[in-house]
């Protein structure tokens, strides 16, 4: 007796998936000019710049001296140090969570699938790619000048460089999610509301937290740096033992520095993991 063995349509029927020749053959070529123009650039600025080479030789010497006067490192100052350390990262956390809310207001008004209209899309995501483009360093130059040296300028600088980068990722999320979800909510009569509390935010939750743990690793390194022009925290510290030449207590620093900053990243890349088993 016979049996009606399953036909896979899919396997007989697919046409070939092969990338046409002539688009394989322009893109080779495109990618060849690129590699061609890259490395002649390259070449070209090494020129440019007239680097003297010689000083690195020369600088090799002077590096490792410099660092044997920083040991051992002086621990007595360990209370001020840790103090501020809890500084940096507290400034650190305040600053993403702020440029974690308002990233997550404006994601919704950012996503083309879901904004109202496509202007405001497009206004929101040209606003985010402004303040992008301007560096932490640049905007806590700025609150300085408006609300003085301290923690606070530092927040405002990290809660602003948080806000430019979440805004195009987590519009970039909701984007990806499938249009026939959405469609079939709003079909049912869901207002716009009902469409992201119930069919947007249950979908990228996880994205928009693994995003929110790696923007938070990025903040405690800009808070270090942050710091030493005013901002508050460890790195003004660090910036204070250099300008005395307290060598030893800087290499401290530099230490607690290292360490926080290895124990927030693998902290962060532990609780990715467990968002991601979620």
């Amino acid at each position: 007796m016979k049996e009606n063995m399953p036909i896979n349509n899919n396997i007989i029927t697919s046409p070939s998936k092969t990338e046409p020749p002539r688009k394989k053959t322009k893109r080779d070529r495109f990618l060849t000019g690129i590699l061609i123009f890259g490395g002649l650039f390259f070449i070209f600025s090494l020129i440019q710049l007239n680097l003297d080479y010689s000083r690195l030789i020369s600088g090799t010497s002077k590096l490792f001296s410099f660092v044997g006067h920083m040991m051992p490192p002086d621990f007595s100052t360990w209370e001020k140090v840790i103090g501020a350390g809890l500084e940096s990262l507290q400034i650190a956390i305040v600053g993403t969570s702020i440029g974690v809310v308002l990233a997550l207001f404006l994601s919704f008004l950012a996503a083309e699938n879901l904004s109202p209209h496509r202007t405001i899309s497009w206004m929101i995501k040209g606003i985010a790619a402004f303040v992008r483009a301007i560096p932490a360093l640049i905007w806590v130059l700025i609150f300085i000048v408006a609300v003085g040296m301290g923690p606070f300028p530092g927040i405002l600088a990290l809660a602003f460089n948080s806000l430019g980068m979440l805004v195009k990722v987590f519009a970039q999320s909701i984007e990806e999610i499938d249009d026939g979800v959405l469609e079939a909510m709003r079909s049912t009569g869901a207002s716009w509301m009902q469409v992201i509390f119930q069919g947007v935010i249950p979908t990228v939750l996880t994205a928009y937290m693994s995003w929110s743990i790696f923007r938070l690793e990025i903040d405690f390194r800009y808070a270090t740096i942050l710091g030493m022009v005013g901002a508050g925290g460890i790195g003004w510290e660090l910036t204070s033992a250099m300008r005395m030449y307290r060598l030893e207590e800087a290499s401290f620093i530099i230490l607690v520095i290292f360490l926080m900053v290895f124990t927030v990243e693998v902290t962060g890349n532990q609780l990715k993991k467990m968002i991601q088993r979620i």
